[in-house]
């Protein structure tokens, strides 16, 4: 049974959702930019729902976008730096907009990447990059069960990621907030939001059934390109 705590969160989520600025949703202005899922919203049903996916892209992340475009906008020389070689030297963005910076950037690279990697059929992962997994991570099952109990906890808001360096070596971490890898300098090969507005509306508090389910939405096809454009020195975001 759903408790009436449980319900008047959801509603206040909602509430929330649709009290966020139209202009959260319109195009922006500024050098960073909110590109379309590349996928229809309805794609990952019936594991993550289409609400979910339309609010989560078009509101939160549309917000981050907007909101470091903000920060950024008084600052020529950092609107013009790409945004994994900003996190990568926080320390010498303006103290400020430093905060916002973090925040925001973090949150705009961390979905561009989550969307880029969803919108599959889940299954497993092939070639190199199985080969990885069951080098650095000890196999496919090890590591699916590894990463949900990272997912589960990661105490309040953050992220569950799998980095990967130019050698194709393999890490699982967890970060809080909007934190990355990123800001260490790493690259990132995949992750998961354990945001609550990742997973609410059809979850509720239920955070390992929406990890669990997560797994069956993966393309391990766009993953895999990640996993070669990191060794190659092209991965960014």
């Amino acid at each position: 049974m759903i408790s009436r705590r449980h319900l008047l969160t959801g509603a206040a989520l909602l509430a929330t959702s649709a009290a966020i600025p139209r202009a959260w949703a319109q195009a922006q202005t500024g050098p960073f930019k909110l590109d379309p899922l590349p996928y229809a919203p309805s794609k990952n049903e019936p594991h993550i729902d289409a609400q979910t996916m339309e609010l989560h892209h078009g509101k939160h992340h549309a917000a981050y976008v907007n909101n470091l475009n903000a920060a950024v906008g008084q600052n020529a020389e950092l609107a013009k730096t790409p945004l994994h070689e900003i996190l990568a030297n926080l320390n010498a963005v303006p103290e400020s907009v430093r905060t916002a910076v973090r925040n925001n950037g973090g949150g705009h690279a961390n979905h561009t990447m989550f969307w880029q990697i969803m919108g599959g059929q889940g299954g497993e992962p092939s070639g190199e990059l199985k080969t990885a997994i069951e080098r650095d991570l000890g196999g496919f099952q090890k590591f699916q069960s590894d990463f949900n109990t990272a997912g589960e906890k990661q105490f309040g808001s953050g992220w569950v990621f799998v980095t990967v360096d130019r050698s194709g070596k393999l890490a699982l971490v967890a970060k809080p907030n909007q934190d990355t890898p990123l800001m260490d300098g790493q690259r990132v090969l995949m992750g998961n939001d354990v945001w609550e507005h990742a997973y609410y509306l059809k979850y509720q508090n239920r955070r390992p059934e929406y990890l669990k389910a997560w797994w069956n939405v993966l393309n391990w096809d766009r993953i895999g390109e990640r996993y070669a454009a990191a060794k190659a020195g092209t991965l960014t975001i």
